[in-house]
């Protein structure tokens, strides 16, 4: 006989709305940036257009810095290649290439705000600070991946050197296809990941 279902606790109901309304103040940010930019952006303009008060975005974000933060990692996430365990290198550039690809709408659609988010981040200390910080965060996450995937013996550079050339790889080459597809067709794309898995003598 099934058991009878029971109802979510408390707490996850509490969680599911606090998701929702962050979700929704993060939805209002980006609208009005892409009208208005970051530096005319304030909080009390994010607030009403999400048809909340100001309290609701001091319940989830610090400060407006910690908002536009939150922008930059929900809609510019990280690029995760399917990697199986006990992958070769070149396996393991060849899933970067195609998770590079398979990014670009996604990106496409999200690259106007990134690219007024960095100029704005360039202008205020503060702001590159925090996204130093939660970069570097970033690159100690991959570096471990990669330890853990690939052979150290196997990589063409130590992993913590290979993680931050890997992320300027994808960032410039999504951009470039973006501004210049014609130029910069998926074999390309391919052609510039397996390059590192490339041994020379």
């Amino acid at each position: 006989m099934p058991k009878a279902s029971t109802p979510p606790p408390r707490s996850r109901l509490k969680g599911d709305k606090r998701e929702r309304t962050r979700a929704k103040l993060l939805a209002a940010a980006r609208a009005l940036i892409r009208e208005k930019g970051h530096e005319h952006t304030t909080l009390e303009d994010i607030a009403e257009r999400a048809g909340m008060t100001t309290g609701a975005i001091y319940g989830n974000f610090k400060n407006r810095h910690d908002l536009f933060l939150a922008l930059g990692q929900t809609y510019w996430a990280p690029i995760k290649p399917r990697v199986n365990p006990g992958a070769s290198f070149s396996n393991v550039m060849q899933a970067m290439a195609e998770a590079t690809i398979a990014s670009i709408p996604d990106r496409a659609a999200a690259a106007v705000g990134r690219l007024t988010g960095l100029a704005y981040t360039l202008a205020h200390e503060d702001m590159r600070a925090r996204v130093a910080s939660f970069t570097a965060e970033s690159y100690a996450i991959g570096e471990q991946w990669l330890r853990e995937m690939v052979k150290k013996e196997d990589l063409p550079m130590p992993a913590g050197q290979l993680v931050r050339v890997l992320h300027a790889l994808t960032e410039g080459l999504v951009f470039q296809r973006l501004l210049t597809p014609e130029l910069l067709p998926d074999q390309v794309i391919r052609a510039a990941f397996l390059a590192l898995a490339t041994k020379r003598h």
